[in-house]
């Protein structure tokens, strides 16, 4: 496989990609289909990635963070994402995770819990939706009540990446009335009694990724856990979420690099009718649409990326970025399979996988219908 070609904005940033590369085809993609088949959650790939350095690359260096700007940052997601999905899919949580109380914390919050989050042994979890509250958010209906100095919590989260394998949760929660405005955040340690995570979901692909239902029963989280104030939840939701389409779109653009490298591999291997199926035109043809879309989705999400970077809007551009790179990396890992033929419908080669894969990044992060409504909204306010 080579490395793709980039444009980085300074030397360091190329060597951090280097490093990035090496760790992820060394240590990550020898694991991927033996722990992918057993569905078994890799914590210890992450204690491993956070001694690199590489669970808080987007933050600040003064609170512990990498102090790589997001083009970078989304480069690195991408690298881990050609050698394993569930992993990168995992980083971006992560740092989702981390966002709410770096972004809106008061001091003494960010005092307390940002250098743990950022020290590479804690892994965070995001839980906004809920069984009856997907792409609607502002549905949700767990409940936090305010006793003195604590909130009693009870709901249910659903499709929680690391539920179960979190160290803390950023919890999504009503505080009073319906609606956006009566949504609020509360930063929620694993340990706390009352919560337990429910049997893992059986899903179609990113089995090594853990997803779970949060299942709070009168857990008692201190009120001095509530990030900014009651109310202002949504909005933390909505700011995350911005960020976080983008790195699913790395992940997405990551995904489809992996198959397309397989494939023209494969199509160099593979021989019928006397030569190389890469020698017929309609695998050469497959190829370059398939080369074409990889490097659309990226060019998105680098282009979303230095918006965000320069502190330009971004929102519907990550939006973009997320609809397009997702959408792509099911057709092109599709287009793997065919190119695989019988081989890419068995377990004996990746693609396969990545065909799996692919199709949970078109729903997760907002749905990418959601995805077309916030772009038409952007276009038509």
């Amino acid at each position: 496989m080579l490395p793709v070609s980039r444009q980085l904005p300074t030397e360091e940033a190329a060597d951090l990609l280097a490093l990035t590369r090496e760790i992820a085809q060394a240590e990550l993609a020898p694991l991927a289909s033996e722990y992918e088949m057993n569905s078994r959650f890799p914590r210890e790939a992450f204690r491993m990635l956070g001694k690199a350095g590489l669970l808080s690359l987007p933050y600040d260096e003064a609170i512990g963070g990498g102090g790589q700007p997001y083009e970078v940052y989304l480069q690195a997601l991408e690298e881990i994402a050609q050698a394993w999905l569930s992993v990168a899919v995992g980083v971006s949580v992560h740092v989702l995770s981390c966002f709410p109380v770096i972004g809106f914390g008061s001091q003494s919050q960010k005092d307390e819990h940002v250098p743990w989050m950022l020290s590479g042994e804690s892994l965070g979890a995001y839980c906004l939706s809920e069984p009856q509250s997907g792409s609607d958010a502002a549905a949700l209906s767990t409940a936090a009540v305010r006793e003195g100095d604590h909130y009693r919590v009870n709901g249910v989260k659903a499709w929680i990446t690391h539920g179960g394998e979190a160290d803390f949760y950023n919890v999504l929660v009503r505080t009073s009335g319906p609606g956006a405005r009566g949504i609020s955040c509360l930063l929620v340690d694993a340990a706390t009694p009352g919560l337990v995570a429910a049997t893992p979901e059986r899903k179609m692909g990113m089995t090594g990724s853990t997803t779970a239902q949060m299942i709070f029963t009168d857990a008692i989280v201190p009120a001095d856990r509530l990030v900014a104030g009651e109310g202002e939840g949504f909005r933390i939701a909505m700011a995350a979420l911005d960020g976080g389409r983008l790195g699913i779109a790395a992940c997405a653009v990551g995904l489809a690099q992996a198959a397309l490298d397989a494939s023209v591999t494969y199509a160099k291997e593979r021989r019928q009718f006397g030569k190389e199926i890469a020698q017929f035109q309609g695998v050469q043809f497959m190829l370059a649409d398939m080369a074409a879309k990889v490097a659309a989705g990226r060019a998105l999400y680098v282009d979303a990326a230095r918006r965000k970077d320069a502190g330009l809007p971004f929102a519907h551009h990550a939006a973009m970025a997320k609809l397009v790179a997702t959408d792509n990396a099911m057709s092109v890992t599709t287009d793997a399979v065919q190119i695989f033929g019988g081989a890419g419908y068995t377990s004996d080669f990746p693609v396969e996988r990545y065909m799996r894969e692919a199709k949970v990044l078109q729903i997760v992060e907002g749905t990418n219908q959601v995805q077309r409504v916030v772009i038409s909204r952007g276009l038509l306010q």
